[in-house]
């Protein structure tokens, strides 16, 4: 074998070790379990970062796929989140004693990123960390389109409940009482008995990063404690500018 096939066959083991890993691997990690020296690998790994093929996330020593740069730097940004929001998620819980989520826009969808539920219920709400759920059902979807600037038109009016909005001039209405307001409501509009209220949430440069509120039964939240527990929300996460 010609010592440039030689070359390109342990290069292409390199790239398909690292795909493989599935989460960032070091050099010396490499070297071990492909049994390259040294500086063989150095002279491999600057072949494939030139041609575009890996990466090093964050100025680390940490390597990884070139396709995965996004997917990665994504997700620590939302193990950021999760960090930040956590104690404005507990605030919340000691307030209105229901359980408070932060979710963002993903897609034009509501991703459930942080879910915090301490009550000592014989039913408690479902761990909903990773839901997607569509923007024009829920409070937190509500209060993302309120505050950030997306394309109303790309969102799909889909029925979940017969109190899902479905019409547009609706929506928009919505929209504009949760502006006013300061805090969204979902009356049923996702799930049958289930009520939300939600408020916006901005980092410290006042860029919306999200949404915080809570959801619980019909029973707990009528749309009259709702609105209460609205204006509470909103003036406690105020008082909060994530940096991120």
């Amino acid at each position: 074998m010609s010592t440039q096939l030689q070359s390109l066959t342990k290069g292409l083991q390199v790239y398909k070790e690292i795909v493989n890993y599935g989460k960032p691997i070091l050099a010396s990690t490499l070297c071990d379990r492909l049994d390259i020296n040294k500086s063989t690998m150095s002279r491999i790994l600057q072949t494939l970062k030139d041609e575009n093929y890996i990466t090093y996330l964050d100025n680390s020593n940490d390597i990884i796929p070139k396709s995965l740069e996004n997917k990665t730097t994504q997700k620590t940004k939302i193990q950021i989140l999760v960090e930040k929001t956590k104690p404005i998620l507990e605030n919340v819980y000691e307030l209105t004693k229901e359980c408070a989520y932060f979710g963002v826009f993903d897609d034009y969808k509501v991703l459930y990123v942080n879910q915090i539920d301490k009550s000592n219920r014989k039913i408690k709400t479902r761990n909903n960390i990773g839901l997607q759920a569509p923007l024009h059902t829920n409070a937190l979807g509500k209060s993302i389109l309120a505050f950030g600037n997306y394309d109303l038109e790309l969102i799909k009016l889909n029925q979940y409940t017969h109190n899902t909005i479905t019409d547009m001039s609706f929506l928009e209405q919505a929209i504009e009482e949760v502006k006013e307001n300061g805090y969204s409501i979902d009356n049923s509009e996702y799930q049958d008995n289930m009520s939300c209220v939600a408020v916006p949430l901005f980092n410290h440069e006042n860029i919306l990063i999200g949404a915080v509120g809570i959801s619980g039964t019909k029973e707990r939240l009528s749309i009259e404690k709702l609105n209460s527990l609205g204006k509470d929300i909103s003036r406690l996460v105020e008082s909060y500018k994530v940096v991120c």
